[in-house]
């Protein structure tokens, strides 16, 4: 039945995305007015741009790299292009049907309609350019944000903990050596005592991070405390078992449904993704083994029900999975979807941060949140 509703919703994504294309596919036909072979090239360009990151992921899982991975990355830009290019050209008809109505273009729009057609269309493509080099820029640039908070709890002799976080890397033929690298090295120069990792480490097939040993990286990070991760929503997508095996083979320590006690002095809980459905657990339930009088730290992948971290008396969770949107105008729909699609919040005793990501889904593009790395300072103060 799950896969049924999976390949149904599957169908109706891919059928949105395919008239949507269509519909930008003619009025860029209708503006630019294409004759001959340009009419044939423009054709031909718009259906490899459309299909191509689709026929990529067929491609990478069968190991046909050669041609794989540049359509990836044309197909992850394109898709970035797509979602400006769908705003654009419904924005411009919306305005034609008002002026169909209540005519208000000038002049120079009206006397003219074909060249005015052009002149937006080109000046249409050339917004959608700077938007994904500003995208593409900004998503290497990442962001330490940086916090100080005081739980009033007893660890023994430690009275301060370093932690740092970075959710959402999404490993892949996109996330390659270079970015991960770069990832692992901002993470170190904050010297962190724990490194948390909480969920969509990879971004689902794991062919292109073996092939390309992206797990190493993972193994230089150093945290004398430990790196601990979470599932995430993504790690479902390839294959949980798989991934998870991977990771945990490459050093990080993986909580499913579990707790750890670390260095005698706080707890780590880590739920299981929702992807997980009717297998995972409770919150409640994997309290039960926690000594609430110690510091209890939650990974949360999907920040849903932030209210039941409050209700179990843990004293930080971090979530990540929202990307805050990742792409503007995404971000006005996270935020209705979560009551906090990013940032700090502190519900009674409990303080709560969902990250905006320091990777990338999809298209490599920031253009409604930055990347981040977070940086916890806890102070334990009885």
């Amino acid at each position: 039945m799950r896969t049924i509703v999976f390949i149904l919703i599957v169908s109706a994504i891919l059928s949105i995305y395919g008239l949507a294309n269509f519909y930008i596919y003619l009025r860029g036909l209708q503006a630019l007015r294409p004759f001959g072979t340009m009419r044939l090239a423009y054709a031909g360009t718009f259906i490899l741009l459309a299909i191509s990151y689709i026929v990529s992921v067929f491609l990478e899982r069968a190991d046909i790299i050669a041609l794989g991975k540049p359509l990836s990355w044309i197909g992850s830009f394109w898709i970035g292009a797509f979602v400006y290019l769908l705003l654009i050209t419904a924005a411009v008809d919306l305005l034609r049907l008002v002026n169909h109505f209540a005519p208000f273009f000038p002049a120079f729009i009206t006397s003219n309609p074909a060249r005015a057609a052009r002149v937006a269309a080109i000046s249409a493509l050339s917004v959608v350019v700077v938007l994904l080099v500003y995208g593409f820029v900004n998503a290497h640039i990442i962001r330490m944000r940086t916090f100080g908070i005081s739980v009033p709890k007893e660890t023994g002799s430690r009275k301060t903990l370093n932690i740092v976080m970075a959710s959402d890397i999404h490993l892949s033929s996109i996330i390659g050596r270079s970015r991960i690298e770069h990832i692992v090295e901002r993470i170190n120069s904050l010297l962190p005592d724990l490194v948390l990792l909480p969920g969509d480490i990879v971004d689902g097939d794991l062919n292109p991070v073996i092939r390309q040993n992206l797990g190493e990286a993972l193994r230089q990070i150093k945290a004398p405390l430990g790196v601990y991760a979470v599932t995430g929503n993504h790690e479902y997508i390839g294959g949980v078992e798989k991934a998870c095996k991977y990771i945990t083979d490459h050093d990080v320590k993986m909580l499913r449904d579990s707790t750890v006690f670390v260095d005698g002095s706080f707890y780590i809980v880590g739920r299981e993704d929702r992807s997980a459905g009717k297998k995972r657990r409770s919150l409640k339930e994997l309290m039960v083994s926690v000594n609430m009088k110690y510091p209890i730290i939650l990974m949360n992948h999907q920040p849903f029900h932030l209210e039941e971290a409050e209700q179990n008396g843990v004293d930080l969770q971090f979530s990540g999975h929202t990307h805050h949107g990742q792409f503007w105008p995404f971000n006005y729909i996270t935020d209705i979807v979560y009551k906090l699609s990013y940032g700090y919040i502190k519900k009674g005793s409990t303080h709560i941060y969902v990250s905006s990501g320091v990777g990338t889904w999809g298209p490599p593009l920031r253009i409604a949140a930055d990347p981040e790395i977070v940086n916890i300072r806890m102070r334990f103060e009885k």
